[in-house]
């Protein structure tokens, strides 16, 4: 094929070749896959994924109470917030 590589050097090429070719063959084929695929409608109907928040009731470790000075501080921390 080369005149100037060795027999090996040929053959580790095209083994090269062959397993980049394989790879971008897989590769396309996971994207054409991921693109098309649409889930089960009820697939994640069983799952919840957040939670149920609690109330405050629940336990009372986990409610705190403010002061007036800490709720107005903590309000003027929300305000100086970017929203996006």
């Amino acid at each position: 094929m080369f005149p100037s590589i060795s027999l090996a050097q040929e053959i580790g090429l095209a083994v090269l070749l062959v397993a980049a070719l394989v790879w971008v063959l897989g590769l396309g084929h996971m994207l054409w896959d991921s693109r098309f695929h649409h889930p089960e409608p009820g697939a994640c109907e069983g799952v919840a994924v957040i939670p149920a928040q609690r109330s405050a009731a629940t336990h009372p470790m986990e409610s705190v109470q403010l002061t007036q000075a800490e709720e107005e501080a903590f309000a003027g921390l929300i305000r100086t917030l970017p929203l996006r």
